[in-house]
């Protein structure tokens, strides 16, 4: 199937996207696949215009209504699976299993939130004035915009989407600018499960397509009331100052620097298969990639080398090809990022295992690589930066505490894990004085996290947290309410006035 094809099974009409000036690549051969039209800032302002014109009446429907229209999107998202998984591969550059799990991930933020659209629930709380009850109720919030990164050009936006709609929310999605077909096929799907619903007001799911500009409009408008961004530290750095100086909300999930500390019980089988598919899955592009291996000194020689031959063995290729483990990088910028962060790590004394360039005779514009492993002699500077790319560093310890202490020991504080035995260190891991990450794993590795956990970090990687358990409140506003149902008017703290 070619790409018109492929694009025109997901409901977009390819004759419309070879007239504009954002032209989407395809990181497997460098080709081009489209050419998108852009927004203007002021069609980006007339969006949320509409957007917030459509959360006035969403936000009146009862919620377990609104949670079938977003079953509606998940009915859609399973019959075009394949289709969608794929354009996701040729736009971000995934392996089909991973292009096909992150609309699997889609589907299945949808089942969560259709369940929560039952079970938006506040608190009773005892009031201390006699004849009187206080209670707490949660209430829509209004638009949402999105920003998303191009690593999980869909997820991200369905994790924000599902729960915002079903929580009375309007949204606005600004993708990347490197792919735009994935939200352009997102917003097609959705607009068929619009069409089903029958009473979804126009503008609920608004779409921008553009750069830094448009992105700006949709963080200093105040109609939006929270802001949800994914992507770079530095971009973090931007959006939440300027989202707080028109106090408005921020839920920011930025750069991770994520280890795997490998304790001297651990099942090394076990762990050399998480932190392959923590290192090299999506060719390092993942927020929650393995970057660091803090290894115990006793298991480290017999580690890397079993990783040395696992690194070895990974087939690196085209990523809709049978037993391709390892695609492209996005685009040249991030292989030249990564030279230059193993250029950083061996003037500090590192050693490097792979990281060169893999020149493919049919794609010679693709920037395919060998993932890097680095030993080095101690947590550089260069170390402590995060660099979005197959990048391994392996550091040893001897002791637990300073094991914990370097897994700390960086800006960012997404995700963890520890691979050991030792019921003692797995209790102390998970524990206030073990990982200061959003997520701490056992005996799994750093990426594939559930729908069903709050995804998200602390420190340089933003505070907020996406998908499930309460993550759900963050798109909706708190209200306590007191109802005095006595005839007297008792005040709080046994105040007496005017007696």
């Amino acid at each position: 199937m070619n790409i018109d094809d492929l694009l025109q099974s997901l409901g977009l009409a390819p004759a419309t996207l070879h007239d504009g000036t954002l032209i989407a690549r395809s990181p497997i051969d460098g080709a081009p696949l489209a050419r998108v039209r852009e927004h203007t800032p002021d069609e980006a302002a007339a969006a949320i215009a509409r957007a917030h014109a459509a959360f006035l009446t969403w936000r009146t429907l009862p919620a377990p209504r609104r949670g079938e229209l977003v079953r509606l999107f998940g009915e859609e998202l399973r019959a075009h699976k394949a289709a969608l998984g794929r354009l996701v591969s040729i736009e971000a550059g995934k392996i089909a299993a991973e292009g096909a799990g992150e609309v699997q991930e889609m589907i299945d933020i949808c089942d969560f939130a259709v369940g929560l659209s039952r079970q938006l629930y506040g608190l009773t709380i005892a009031s201390e004035r006699p004849g009187h009850r206080m209670m707490e109720t949660w209430h829509p919030l209004g638009v949402v915009g999105v920003i998303s990164a191009f690593n999980f050009p869909v997820a991200v936006w369905s994790w924000n989407a599902a729960l915002a709609l079903v929580c009375g929310d309007a949204v606005v999605w600004k993708p990347s600018e490197k792919t735009p077909l994935t939200a352009l096929a997102c917003q097609a799907l959705f607009a068929r499960a619009a069409a089903r619903f029958g009473d979804a007001p126009a503008g609920l799911s608004e779409l921008l397509i553009g750069a830094r500009a448009i992105g700006e409009v949709l963080v200093d408008d105040p109609r939006v009331a929270l802001v949800s961004a994914t992507g770079s530290t530095r971009m973090g750095r931007e959006v939440g100052p300027r989202v707080a100086a028109r106090f408005g909300r921020s839920l920011l999930e930025l750069g991770g620097n994520n280890a795997i500390i490998v304790a001297p019980s651990a099942d090394l089988d076990l762990a050399v298969r998480g932190i392959l598919f923590g290192a090299i899955g999506t060719a390092g592009q993942r927020c929650t990639t393995t970057r660091r291996l803090i290894v115990h000194e006793a298991v480290a020689d017999e580690l890397v080398a079993r990783l040395q031959r696992a690194y070895a063995s990974a087939r690196i290729g085209h990523p809709l090809e049978a037993g391709t483990l390892v695609g492209p990088l996005i685009d040249a910028a991030a292989f030249d990022a990564m030279q230059a962060a193993l250029a950083s790590a061996r003037a500090d004394g590192g050693r490097v295992f792979g990281g060169e360039r893999v020149l493919h005779e049919r794609f010679p514009d693709a920037h395919y690589v060998t993932p890097a492993l680095v030993e080095m002699p101690a947590q550089t500077p260069g170390v402590c930066h995060e660099t979005f790319a197959p990048i391994l560093y392996v550091l040893r310890y001897r002791d637990f505490d300073a094991a914990i202490e370097l897994q700390n020991d960086v800006p960012q504080g997404l995700s963890s894990a520890l691979f050991t035995t030792d019921l003692r260190e797995a209790e102390r891991f998970v524990s206030a004085t073990g990982s200061d990450c959003g997520i701490a794993n056992v005996n799994i590795g750093t990426s594939g996290a559930e729908i069903g956990g709050a995804f998200g970090g602390e420190k340089e990687t933003g505070g907020g947290r996406e998908s499930g358990s309460d993550a759900w409140r963050a798109y909706m506003r708190r209200a306590t309410n007191t109802i005095n149902y006595s005839r007297e008017l008792p005040l709080a703290q046994g105040i007496s006035f005017g007696d």
